[in-house]
């Protein structure tokens, strides 16, 4: 089993799966939306590679996932488990461009997740090659004057 999977954590057979990329992963601004409805981590897991990443002009800073015809690439993701009744509410609560689809995982699964409405990506930045959320926001500490030692 892989470190970072949690075993049995999506063991009740009623519970939806829900694919995130960005401000909702375990430690990320907005992870506590999740840990109130009481979800838990199930994996971490990789999409397909047919998704692009975007940073979005947001507040918290989060990315937008989309699915491409090409440039697409795998991105790093979360697997969380809710009930069925926590998965609405949820979903309920999403603000626009944010929305749930259908996320192809690198080993074939698809299971829903956040994607963003095309519409949100128009001017923002690609940041597809970091290859996910965290990996980006790491590349914007080490780019910061004190961390280069200026």
């Amino acid at each position: 089993m892989a470190a970072d999977t949690v075993p049995d954590a999506a063991k009740d057979p009623d519970d939806l799966l829900l694919v995130v990329a960005g401000a909702h992963l375990r430690g990320q601004p907005l992870n506590g939306q999740l840990l109130e409805l009481s979800a838990r981590f199930v994996e971490k897991s990789r999409t397909a590679e047919q998704y692009r990443l975007f940073a979005l002009a947001t507040d918290p800073p989060k990315p937008g996932v989309v699915r491409a015809l090409d440039g697409g690439a795998a991105l790093d993701v979360e697997v969380w488990a809710l009930s069925p009744a926590a998965f609405g509410t949820f979903v309920a609560g999403l603000p626009a461009p944010m929305c749930i689809g259908t996320v192809t995982l690198a080993d074939g699964r698809e299971v829903s997740g956040f994607l963003v409405e095309p519409y949100a990506v128009e001017g923002a930045e690609e940041i597809t090659h970091h290859g996910g959320w965290r990996a980006y926001l790491q590349s914007l500490h080490q780019n910061t004057p004190e961390a280069s030692g200026c």
